[in-house]
Formats: structure tokens, sequence, C-alpha cells
């Protein structure tokens, strides 16, 4: 066994890891998973995590407390990971694309109560085909347009009753429900725009459902969420299940939409300081944006974190006014945002802790998490990549 493989598997604080290295504070998720649960109680509707920001087993079970819950997966890599250790109920919450159809029915066939999405006739029609070829009927939920985001159907639109239509015209399909997502969520400021894109979500959603039913189609779910819409929604009356999944970990961007606290954020790249840049007052740590991601989430909010919020590695306290502002591929500059830094805080060979922009697209630079508690490890969880 060679040395970075004996680190890996059994490492006694975060100071033995290589950097950069992913850190889950292993109570911070517990609380976040606790939360979330007690919301979509209070909102009764059904919780249908969306794992395609942790992508490990190991957080499903803390997010779910233990129950056999559905999931939604982004990727069909995800799908047959959690289908493998005993995940049953599966929705897929990406437009499918033919090409993928042939997965599909391999989970199917195993037994996974495997649902996918689609917003399209052609896509439809396509499902239609393929299932009535292979003796497969494919479970389908049309996705609805809430907010011009990104993708669906108009609740208003004769195409959603058209779709509705092809996927019922045979045995290789069956409609199954509506979902919808309100990305642009992450656009509002204001309590009160939160409150009113969730409920646009909700209503949205209903109104497809609605419309459906009224021209005979069954529609048994109605499926909405994001975590900001799901965190300030004032009512979820009519849908039966919320998708989301950046709560279990929180990032910047969550933080500065109030859905978390800085507090409350249970991921963090462990970086090195590897250089100093006095005469420019820069901090190099070995951390890029290969490690961080590019995304730049909080530009736009009153706070800027750069690239990632600068911590202490032993304790996780935030260092104040320091932040990653720029990136290489294997090197983050660190800079105070007012004032000079404080060197001290910055040894050679010292450590720091950073706390991501985008849990999701930090996340998915890695293959494992270190699971800590206080500067210990306790564990280290596996995730799965790839599509």
């Amino acid at each position: 066994m060679n040395e970075l493989s004996s680190v890996l598997q059994r490492p006694s604080t975060i100071f033995d890891l290589p950097t950069p290295a992913l850190l889950l504070d292993r109570r911070k998720l517990q609380a976040n998973a606790d939360r979330m649960r007690e919301r979509v109680a209070q909102l009764g509707v059904a919780l249908r995590p969306h794992v395609k920001t942790s992508k490990s087993i190991d957080v499903l079970r803390v997010l779910s407390g233990g129950a056999d819950i559905p999931i939604t997966v982004s990727t069909l890599a995800e799908a047959h990971y959690f289908f493998a250790r005993g995940v049953r109920d599966i929705l897929y919450a990406v437009g499918i694309a033919p090409v993928k159809l042939p997965q599909v029915a391999e989970l199917i066939r195993a037994g996974c109560k495997l649902r996918v999405i689609l917003d399209s006739a052609e896509a439809a029609d396509a499902l239609q085909s393929f299932g009535t070829s292979e003796g497969l009927t494919i479970e389908a939920l049309i996705e609805v347009d809430t907010d011009g985001h990104r993708a669906g159907v108009d609740p208003a639109d004769e195409l959603l009753t058209e779709i509705a239509r092809r996927l019922s015209a045979g045995p290789g399909a069956r409609l199954a429900g509506v979902m919808t997502h309100a990305g642009a969520s992450y656009s509002a400021r204001t309590i009160g725009e939160f409150e009113a894109i969730a409920e646009r979500e909700r209503a949205g959603a209903i109104a497809a459902a609605e419309r459906l039913r009224d021209e005979g189609f069954p529609v048994e779910t109605i499926s909405v969420g994001s975590t900001p819409t799901v965190h300030y929604a004032r009512t979820l009356d009519g849908v039966t299940e919320a998708r989301v999944g950046v709560y279990a970990f929180g990032d910047l961007v969550q933080a500065e939409l109030g859905t978390c606290s800085i507090c409350d954020i249970a991921i963090s790249v462990l970086a090195s300081v590897i250089g100093h840049s006095r005469g420019h007052g820069r901090v190099l740590v070995d951390a890029g944006f290969l490690a961080l991601s590019r995304d730049q989430g909080t530009a736009d909010f009153p706070v800027d974190w750069g690239y990632g919020a600068v911590c202490d590695a032993g304790t996780g306290e935030l260092i104040q006014d320091v932040r990653v502002e720029s990136t290489n591929q294997e090197h983050g500059i660190v800079t105070a945002t007012s004032g000079e830094l404080d060197w001290s805080r910055f040894p050679i060979g010292g450590r720091v802790s950073i706390l991501p922009n985008h849990a999701c697209a930090t996340a998915a630079a890695y293959e494992r998490y270190f699971v800590t508690g206080d500067d210990r490890v306790a564990d280290v969880w596996e995730r799965i990549n790839g599509w």
C-alpha cells in the first residue's frame, strides 16, 4: 500500500490529509437534514431529496433519517449507484434523451421504479416507441415551465395535453404526473420575491395537473422544488412531493439567499498555504479552479465571496474580510477585502478551509468526503461521479 492510499484510508485528523481535500461536517449535515424534514412535514408533502449535490449513499442515509425514501437524480450513473445500494424509487430529473433509454430499460428490468421527464411530443413518441419495442411501460412526468427559467411546457399550452395523449397512446409509456423547477428563485432577493416565485411554482404545477385531469388523464404526482422555494413557500397545498438538494450542505449562495447561515455550511475544501506575495497582499493556496470550481455565484449578491470564503482549518471559524479572490488551475489567490492580511494566520504549510459558492459544483471535483468532527476525521464516504 502506498503512502497516499494509507492516508486516504486511515487519516486521524484533517492535518494528516493531502490537499486539496473535501471535508464534510457530520453535525452540520445532520442539522440541515433535520430542518428540511421538519419543513416538508409542516408543508404536508413528501420529501424526495435531489442527490445530485451529495452523490453519496452515506449522505442520503442522514437525509432520510434511515427511512426508505424516494430520490431525485441528475445522471443515470447516480441512478445505477443508488439502486445498487437499495434505493428503489428514483426520478431522473433531466429531460430524457433517446440514447439513454437502454440504460433506463436496464434499471426498470432490474426492479427499479425509475421515472423520466420530458417536455416535447417528440420525446413522448420516442419513449412510447422504445417502451413498446422492449415490452416495457416507462413512466414519465411532463416538465412544466412555471418561471421561464429553463425547460418545460407552459401550463396553458395545448402541447401539454398533446404530450399526455402521446404518452397514453400505447403500452410503451405512461403518464405519471407533472413536475417543475423554479430556477428563477435564485435571482430573488427579498422575502416577497421568494414567496411569489414559490407560489407561482406551486400554482403552475397545480394548473397543469388540473388541465390534464379535466381531459381525463390521471395525474398521481405533482412534484415541485428548489431549496429556496421550499424554504420560503407559504403553502404547498395540492403538491405531492418536494425535490430539494443543496440544503444538505448549504453554500455561500444559499447563505446569501437566506436559506442557511454561513455557520450551517457543511462542506469545505481543505487547502495548504504554498506561497506568499507580500508585495501584492496575496497568499497562494493549492486549491485552484479544479478544486473549487469556476462558479462565481455570489458575484451579484451584496457580499461577493470571489471563489470562496476562507476559514481557519482547525476551528472552522470564518476569517473575516478574507476570500479567494481569483484562481488558476491549481492555485487559489487569497486576499483581504479590506485592510491588510494577517500573515500570521497563513504560515507556509499551514491549512485553511474554503467554503464553496456552489456546493454541487465544488463537490463534483472529488471522489470522497472526509467526514469530520472538530478537526478529527471520523469517516471517509465515497461518492459517485460521471454520467
